[in-house]
Protein backbone atom coordinates (compact mmCIF):
# COMPACT_ATOMS: atom_id res chain seq x y z
CA UNK A 1 0.00 0.00 0.00
CA UNK A 2 2.84 2.39 0.91
CA UNK A 3 4.57 1.59 -2.38
CA UNK A 4 1.44 2.58 -4.36
CA UNK A 5 1.09 5.85 -2.40
CA UNK A 6 4.78 6.60 -2.92
CA UNK A 7 4.48 5.99 -6.69
CA UNK A 8 1.36 8.16 -6.88
CA UNK A 9 3.16 10.95 -5.02
CA UNK A 10 6.14 10.65 -7.37
CA UNK A 11 3.86 10.76 -10.41
CA UNK A 12 2.04 13.85 -9.10
CA UNK A 13 5.37 15.55 -8.33
CA UNK A 14 6.72 14.70 -11.79
CA UNK A 15 3.59 16.10 -13.45
CA UNK A 16 3.82 19.23 -11.28
CA UNK A 17 7.51 19.68 -12.24
CA UNK A 18 6.64 19.23 -15.92
CA UNK A 19 3.88 21.87 -15.73
CA UNK A 20 6.22 24.33 -14.02
CA UNK A 21 8.91 23.66 -16.62
CA UNK A 22 6.50 24.20 -19.53
CA UNK A 23 5.15 27.39 -17.94
CA UNK A 24 8.64 28.79 -17.33
CA UNK A 25 9.76 27.96 -20.88
CA UNK A 26 6.66 29.60 -22.33
CA UNK A 27 7.25 32.70 -20.20
CA UNK A 28 10.93 32.80 -21.18
CA UNK A 29 10.01 32.42 -24.85
CA UNK A 30 7.50 35.28 -24.56
CA UNK A 31 10.14 37.49 -22.94
CA UNK A 32 12.72 36.63 -25.60
CA UNK A 33 10.17 37.48 -28.29
CA UNK A 34 9.35 40.79 -26.59
CA UNK A 35 13.06 41.57 -26.18
CA UNK A 36 13.63 40.94 -29.90
CA UNK A 37 10.59 43.04 -30.85
CA UNK A 38 11.81 45.85 -28.58
CA UNK A 39 15.32 45.82 -30.05
CA UNK A 40 13.94 45.80 -33.59
CA UNK A 41 11.48 48.64 -32.86
CA UNK A 42 14.24 50.81 -31.40
CA UNK A 43 16.53 50.02 -34.33
CA UNK A 44 13.80 51.09 -36.78
CA UNK A 45 13.16 54.33 -34.86
CA UNK A 46 16.88 55.18 -34.91
CA UNK A 47 17.08 54.40 -38.64
CA UNK A 48 14.13 56.74 -39.31
CA UNK A 49 15.44 59.44 -36.95
CA UNK A 50 19.24 59.18 -36.68
CA UNK A 51 19.35 61.97 -34.03
CA UNK A 52 17.91 59.42 -31.58
CA UNK A 53 21.19 57.50 -31.69
CA UNK A 54 22.93 60.02 -29.41
CA UNK A 55 20.11 59.67 -26.85
CA UNK A 56 20.39 55.90 -27.14
CA UNK A 57 24.17 56.00 -26.63
CA UNK A 58 24.20 58.62 -23.86
CA UNK A 59 21.12 57.63 -21.83
CA UNK A 60 21.42 55.94 -18.46
CA UNK A 61 18.72 53.48 -19.52
CA UNK A 62 15.58 53.21 -21.62
CA UNK A 63 12.26 51.40 -21.95
CA UNK A 64 10.90 50.23 -25.30
CA UNK A 65 7.24 49.43 -25.94
CA UNK A 66 7.20 47.93 -29.47
CA UNK A 67 3.38 47.93 -29.70
CA UNK A 68 1.11 50.21 -27.71
CA UNK A 69 -2.55 49.84 -28.65
CA UNK A 70 -4.82 52.85 -28.12
CA UNK A 71 -8.57 53.24 -28.69
CA UNK A 72 -11.03 55.98 -27.80
CA UNK A 73 -14.53 57.34 -28.14
CA UNK A 74 -14.48 60.41 -25.83
CA UNK A 75 -12.88 58.22 -23.14
CA UNK A 76 -9.81 56.32 -24.21
CA UNK A 77 -7.26 53.85 -23.08
CA UNK A 78 -3.97 52.37 -24.16
CA UNK A 79 -1.84 49.44 -23.10
CA UNK A 80 1.45 47.87 -24.06
CA UNK A 81 4.22 45.59 -22.87
CA UNK A 82 7.85 46.59 -23.01
CA UNK A 83 11.41 45.85 -22.02
CA UNK A 84 13.67 48.00 -19.82
CA UNK A 85 17.37 48.30 -20.66
CA UNK A 86 20.34 49.69 -18.74
CA UNK A 87 23.78 49.81 -20.38
CA UNK A 88 22.01 48.26 -23.42
CA UNK A 89 21.28 45.10 -21.39
CA UNK A 90 17.85 43.83 -20.37
CA UNK A 91 17.12 44.58 -16.70
CA UNK A 92 13.36 44.00 -16.64
CA UNK A 93 9.98 44.17 -18.27
CA UNK A 94 7.28 46.80 -17.99
CA UNK A 95 3.60 47.33 -18.69
CA UNK A 96 2.09 50.61 -19.82
CA UNK A 97 -1.49 51.63 -19.10
CA UNK A 98 -3.03 54.92 -20.14
CA UNK A 99 -6.39 56.55 -19.62
CA UNK A 100 -7.53 59.71 -21.42
CA UNK A 101 -10.61 61.88 -21.60
CA UNK A 102 -11.49 64.58 -24.09
CA UNK A 103 -12.37 65.00 -27.73
CA UNK A 104 -11.05 61.80 -29.26
CA UNK A 105 -12.12 59.12 -31.68
CA UNK A 106 -10.34 56.21 -33.29
CA UNK A 107 -7.71 53.62 -32.67
CA UNK A 108 -4.04 53.23 -33.37
CA UNK A 109 -0.98 51.25 -32.62
CA UNK A 110 2.34 52.93 -31.95
CA UNK A 111 5.84 52.33 -30.65
CA UNK A 112 7.04 54.25 -27.60
CA UNK A 113 10.60 54.66 -26.31
CA UNK A 114 11.42 56.34 -23.01
CA UNK A 115 15.03 57.43 -22.44
CA UNK A 116 16.28 58.12 -18.91
CA UNK A 117 18.92 60.83 -18.66
CA UNK A 118 20.37 59.71 -15.35
CA UNK A 119 20.10 57.25 -12.47
CA UNK A 120 17.55 59.42 -10.63
CA UNK A 121 15.09 59.33 -13.56
CA UNK A 122 15.72 55.61 -14.11
CA UNK A 123 15.13 54.82 -10.44
CA UNK A 124 11.85 56.80 -10.48
CA UNK A 125 10.70 54.56 -13.33
CA UNK A 126 11.72 51.21 -11.85
CA UNK A 127 10.30 52.15 -8.45
CA UNK A 128 7.01 52.93 -10.26
CA UNK A 129 7.06 56.57 -9.14
CA UNK A 130 7.12 57.86 -12.72
CA UNK A 131 3.69 58.68 -14.08
CA UNK A 132 3.11 60.81 -17.14
CA UNK A 133 0.44 63.44 -17.08
CA UNK A 134 -0.54 66.29 -19.37
CA UNK A 135 2.65 68.20 -18.49
CA UNK A 136 5.06 65.57 -19.84
CA UNK A 137 4.40 64.84 -23.47
CA UNK A 138 5.91 62.60 -26.09
CA UNK A 139 7.57 63.75 -29.27
CA UNK A 140 5.87 62.11 -32.22
CA UNK A 141 8.64 61.14 -34.62
CA UNK A 142 7.87 62.44 -38.07
CA UNK A 143 10.04 63.53 -40.95
CA UNK A 144 12.10 66.56 -39.96
CA UNK A 145 11.23 66.52 -36.25
CA UNK A 146 13.54 68.62 -34.05
CA UNK A 147 15.06 66.86 -31.05
CA UNK A 148 16.74 69.90 -29.47
CA UNK A 149 14.95 69.95 -26.08
CA UNK A 150 14.53 66.22 -25.60
CA UNK A 151 14.69 65.66 -21.82
CA UNK A 152 12.02 66.92 -19.43
CA UNK A 153 12.55 66.05 -15.78
CA UNK A 154 15.24 63.55 -16.81
CA UNK A 155 12.95 61.70 -19.24
CA UNK A 156 12.61 61.86 -23.04
CA UNK A 157 9.65 60.12 -24.68
CA UNK A 158 9.36 59.39 -28.38
CA UNK A 159 6.59 57.69 -30.33
CA UNK A 160 6.07 56.60 -33.88
CA UNK A 161 2.74 55.47 -35.31
CA UNK A 162 2.59 51.91 -36.64
CA UNK A 163 -0.96 52.15 -37.99
CA UNK A 164 -4.51 53.26 -37.41
CA UNK A 165 -6.27 56.61 -37.20
CA UNK A 166 -6.71 58.75 -34.15
CA UNK A 167 -8.21 62.20 -33.77
CA UNK A 168 -7.70 63.58 -30.31
CA UNK A 169 -7.48 66.58 -28.06
CA UNK A 170 -7.35 64.90 -24.69
CA UNK A 171 -5.65 64.78 -21.33
CA UNK A 172 -4.68 61.73 -19.40
CA UNK A 173 -1.79 59.87 -17.94
CA UNK A 174 0.41 56.86 -18.44
CA UNK A 175 1.22 54.53 -15.58
CA UNK A 176 3.90 51.86 -15.60
CA UNK A 177 4.45 48.56 -13.83
CA UNK A 178 8.06 47.37 -13.70
CA UNK A 179 9.26 43.80 -13.06
CA UNK A 180 12.98 43.21 -12.57
CA UNK A 181 14.59 40.49 -14.71
CA UNK A 182 16.21 39.13 -11.55
CA UNK A 183 12.84 38.26 -9.95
Amino acid sequence: MKTVQLKNTQIVMAIFALIISITMNAQEKWNIELVNESKEALKEMIEKTPKLESLYNDSYGYAVFPKVTKAAIAVGGAFGNGIVFKDQKVVGSTKLKQATIGIQLGGQQYTEVIFFEDQVAFNRFVSEELKFDAQLSAVALTEGVSLDAAYQEGVAVFTTTNGGFMYEASVGGQHFKYVSATN
